[in-house]
């Protein structure tokens, strides 16, 4: 049988600006979805490969491809259903609404009910209670016994609720009083690129901290660098690539894509060089006064550059490819991060001037060491013997610049079969990306700059002058130097979470343990659930999901060894965990080659969750699954610089669902609901939405409420606003937030009971936690697990989050955040205005307490879980 592909769908260029715009409106989620539907139709895609895409069934996708055609951007659109019409009309909806909210209940009553409005109004108690809930006006089960009402609001939670909020006047079609939430102002999210770089900001002012031990210092002179390449390389990149394009990119700022862009390039700019004047005004003398010397050529002894000459004969020189532009010789292309040498030389003979690029070698190090603790820069050093690779000609002037280019990852899986191969082409073509950033020397005359930027077709915005040396992520080198008294103090992780010697089985098949890294050891604890289950004859099953881990990783090995010993062992490798896409391929065939199941996860989707799964036949001959899930990666040297959370558990509702979710990623299934976990992108947001939402009803009812999240970024437009509505009712609520947060707290009438605050330290704060209620009221639930409130995390990712069931685990979690949130804890505030102030002084100028430091030596003195 033949089977016959429609023809593509041909749009106007209207009609496709239009889909485009529906298809970038995360809140209107259906006719983003029937936009992305029609778009990919028009592309050539087919029914099939368009429901992988979009997550819907084939015939959805049929559906819309169909109401498209026949009837256009219309067709998109419900049509009208048929029913009973209406018979409440919006003006009786807005009547009702106002009496609630401004008239006093019957004589003898403190609020009216379903009952006593019903027969104010002559509508169905059922009609008062929808069109209740569709305002916020959430009855509570606090009615009259002696009526029969079972639903009401008091003057207190309507004039409450009221505050600040402008009802809806209209019922959407198909219900009473309509289901569109309250409205709230424009401008209420901060801007993501300004958010960003702010949180950059935060780092670099640690580098500026003179409290902060000097090495480490230095240390986060060159993680500001490395940021920095990271956000020009992903995000001002791919809003440039889409500005080209003509893709939609307006932000939910509400600022024009333009400005936008403007601004960023203007504050990384002004970031830059307040990170070039740290280096040179601040860590600079300080390294040299500890006797630690960063040097330019001219400041070598003649001694130490003779040892350099050599050294440039030997090792350097060999390497070295100097390229000349003529007409014979096109403009060389100039790979992203890579420093260069442009230099003008000249030919006595025939008066000719000419431009040359030499690259510095990237596998060489960044900072040569000349003597003990004495650096220089290895352009310095190239610099210095131009001559050698122009010989006989003149060298006019040369100068140090930096190109950076994009990294960002572009792989139709919906046509690749082979999503290795595809990926590993990928990663040669993207060497050739345009260039988004000029870095120069500030001494580069304008004759080499305006050749560099005609050439490279850079944005002038996008040039910058800094004084030198460039790229300071080389200063990692300088910042492991082995001084001990300059670095914060060593870490021991305890090893006391689990009992050392009593067997891993026996302790989680009694109780769930709750590890914190870095403070609890990875070693003694994830690492060793799998090395064990390797070991351990009664396993016969370990499956496990890989995002990122270590060039010599102990738990891929376990894995391999588990493998050769016959045991069932199934790895969901994420191939695109951006800049670890090499690693993980090489871990990948690895693996395979060791006999395990690789699975690369869902089309469309990273698997970002991080989950492990042991099967287990216990002594007694029947199966027990243990799990582990947790907020960070399987990288044992991560975990010693991240902070994250894991819960180790042989709980049998816990260890189901994470067999459904394996067999969602390994297999075929549309399962969306579980018990003990929330999983994107199917359920993750709706479920903390429908969690806030609840806190919110609890407030209006008068019982305890709250919210606290612990998360690295959020700017997800339908949480945030559902935090606004929660804080409108007056529920408390507090964020801590790591980088990117586009909540605007304190603003009178939207979020006058937001907190938000932020912790940089020693190490990075990685781990998620989402905790609603008091902790002893009924209801109460924490959540901990890989997601942050993203775009990305909640539509393009698969991720977990576990509720915590232990008290007292979750107590520690709460107990966290409150600490985190506390007046007399250092951290930065952020304003409404989206400016972040440092409190880390009391008002004599002395330190406040530093979380990090205190959970140190908290972890010193826990016992044993067992």
């Amino acid at each position: 049988m033949v089977i016959q592909s429609r023809p593509p769908l041909v749009l106007s260029a209207g009609e496709r600006d239009q889909l485009a715009q529906w298809a970038a409106q995360a809140g209107r989620h259906r006719l983003a979805v029937r936009a992305a539907i029609v778009l990919s139709a028009a592309d050539g895609g087919t029914d099939a490969a368009i429901a992988a895409r979009t997550g819907v069934a084939r015939a959805t996708a049929a559906k819309w491809r169909g109401r498209f055609a026949a009837d256009r951007l219309g067709g998109l659109n419900d049509r009208p259903r048929p029913g009973t019409p209406r018979k409440i009309t919006p003006q009786q909806v807005r009547e009702l609404i106002d009496r609630t909210l401004r008239e006093r209940p019957p004589a003898g009553r403190d609020r009216w009910t379903t009952r006593t409005m019903a027969a104010a109004t002559g509508m169905s108690q059922s009609a008062v209670s929808r069109i209740w809930r569709s305002a916020g006006l959430d009855p509570g089960s606090c009615g009259d016994l002696a009526t029969g009402d079972n639903e009401g609001v008091s003057i207190e939670q309507a004039g409450l609720r009221h505050s600040g909020h402008r009802w809806p006047t209209e019922a959407a079609p198909g219900t009473a009083a309509g289901n569109e939430p309250v409205e709230l102002p424009s401008g209420r999210y901060l801007d993501r690129e300004e958010s960003w770089l702010r949180f950059n900001q935060r780092v670099l002012e640690l580098a500026e901290d003179e409290r902060v031990p000097l090495l480490e210092q230095v240390r986060f002179l060159s993680i500001f660098a490395s940021n920095l390449d990271e956000f020009f390389m992903v995000r001002v990149a791919g809003r440039i690539r889409r500005m080209a394009t003509g893709l939609p990119v307006e932000g939910a700022s509400g600022l024009e894509p333009g400005q936008i862009l403007a601004n960023t390039l203007e504050t990384a700019r002004e970031l830059s060089l307040r990170h070039a004047e740290c280096f040179r005004n601040l860590a600079q003398p300080a390294l040299a006064d500890q006797g630690i010397e960063v040097l330019r050529w001219k400041e070598l002894s003649q001694g130490e550059q003779e040892d350099l000459h050599r050294l440039f004969r030997e090792r350097i020189y060999p390497v070295l490819t100097p390229l000349l532009v003529d007409p014979a010789h096109p403009f060389p292309y100039i790979s992203g991060l890579s420093l260069s040498l442009a230099v003008m030389i000249a030919d006595a003979r025939t008066g000719a001037t000419m431009f040359a690029r030499v690259k510095v070698p990237p596998l060489l190090p960044r900072f040569l060491t000349v003597a003990k603790r004495r650096f220089v820069p290895l352009e310095d050093v190239i610099a210095a013997h131009l001559t050698e690779l122009f010989a006989g000609l003149d060298i006019l002037e040369h100068h140090v610049f930096r190109v950076t280019r994009t990294r960002d990852l572009e792989v139709d899986e919906d046509v690749t079969e082979d999503l290795m191969q595809s990926l590993e082409r990928e990663l040669q073509r993207r060497r050739f990306e345009p260039a988004v950033r000029l870095e120069v020397e500030d001494s580069m005359s304008s004759d080499v700059l305006d050749k560099l930027v005609t050439e490279l077709g850079v944005d002038h915005r996008a040039v910058y002058h800094l004084p030198g040396p460039l790229d300071l992520s080389g200063l990692s080198v300088i910042a492991d130097e082995d001084l001990p008294q300059l670095k914060y103090p060593p870490l021991v992780p305890s090893e006391s979470a689990l009992p050392q010697d009593t067997d891993i089985f026996t302790t989680l098949a009694r109780q769930d343990v709750l590890v914190h890294h870095p403070y609890d050891s990875f070693t003694a604890t994830v690492e060793r659930l799998i090395e064990a289950a390797a070991a351990d004859p009664g396993v016969l099953a370990i499956k496990q999901t890989l995002y990122r881990t270590s060039d010599t990783s102990p738990i891929v090995d376990a894995l391999i060894d588990a493998a050769e010993a016959g045991k069932q062992v199934v790895v969901v490798v994420e191939l695109k965990a951006r800049f670890d896409e090499r690693a993980n391929i090489s871990w990948a065939r690895k693996l395979e080659e060791a006999g395990c199941h690789v699975v690369y996860g869902i089309v469309g989707l990273k698997t970002h969750c991080k989950m492990a799964l042991v099967v287990r036949q216990e002594p007694d001959g029947s199966l027990r699954r243990y799990c582990h899930i947790g907020t960070g990666n399987y990288h044992p040297t991560t975990a010693r610089l991240y902070e994250d959370f894991g819960l180790l558990t042989a709980e049998r509702t816990v260890g189901e669902d994470v067999t459904d979710l394996f067999n969602h990623l390994t297999g075929y299934t549309r399962q969306s609901t579980y018990r003990r976990l929330l999983v994107a992108p199917a359920a993750l947001r709706a479920g903390l939405v429908e969690r806030i939402e609840e806190q919110q009803a609890r407030h209006l009812r008068g019982d305890p409420a709250r919210i606290q999240f612990k998360c690295n970024a959020i700017i997800d437009e339908a949480i945030i606003d559902a935090l606004y509505r929660a804080s409108i009712a007056g529920v408390p609520v507090d964020l801590w937030v790591r980088s990117i947060c586009g909540v605007r707290p304190g603003i009178p009438g939207l979020s006058e009971t937001i907190r938000v605050r932020s912790i940089l330290g020693r190490f990075l704060e990685h781990s998620r936690i989402y905790a609603f209620g008091e902790g002893s009221d009924p209801g109460s639930e924490i959540w901990i697990g890989s997601a942050d409130m993203m775009h990305r995390n909640l539509d393009r990712r698969v991720e977990a989050l576990v509720r915590i069931a232990n008290p007292a685990q979750q107590a520690e979690l709460r107990g966290l955040i409150d600490m985190a949130m506390d007046e007399g804890t250092a951290s930065w505030w952020l304003a409404g205005d989206g400016t972040w102030t440092r409190h880390h002084l009391d008002p004599d100028g002395m330190p406040l307490r530093d979380l990090q430091r205190s959970l140190i030596a908290a972890r010193r003195a826990r016992p044993a879980d067992g």
